[in-house]
């Protein structure tokens, strides 16, 4: 099953998108990386780096991000990782999350799960 790590400057935006996807796919891997070591605000190269290897697994990790810093400092723990199975996404945060974790529950593979992500942002909501 594919894994998921949600990185957002909040900690508790991470949370909230790790609860909903959950809530709809409770067996799918997610791991939060939000905030700084110290509960800040920002991101956290030792908490991505840490989320992916909780959830890392040979069906593939894709990361999410809020915007930001937060893809920079991804960019950077993936290329030291070096796991071509371990792949960002651009995509809405919590749609895009939620889309990807409910697809893997079904057996999508990772490429899959990336496309369901990229596309939940042109859905509309009303």
């Amino acid at each position: 099953m594919v894994g998921f790590v949600l990185v957002s400057h909040s900690q508790k935006l991470a949370e909230g998108a790790k609860e909903l996807g959950g809530i709809m796919a409770p067996d799918v891997p997610v791991e939060a990386a939000g905030g700084l070591d110290d509960g800040g605000i920002g991101t956290s190269y030792e908490k991505i780096s840490t989320a992916i290897e909780k959830v890392n697994s040979p069906d593939g990790v894709l990361v999410i991000m809020d915007m930001g810093s937060s893809v920079m400092t991804t960019e950077m723990v993936i290329e030291d990782i070096g796991d071509p199975n371990v792949i960002m996404v651009d995509c809405s945060f919590v749609e895009g999350a939620v889309a990807a974790i409910v697809s893997s529950s079904c057996g999508s593979d990772l490429a899959e799960c990336k496309k369901v992500a990229e596309e939940a942002g042109a859905e509309k909501k009303f």
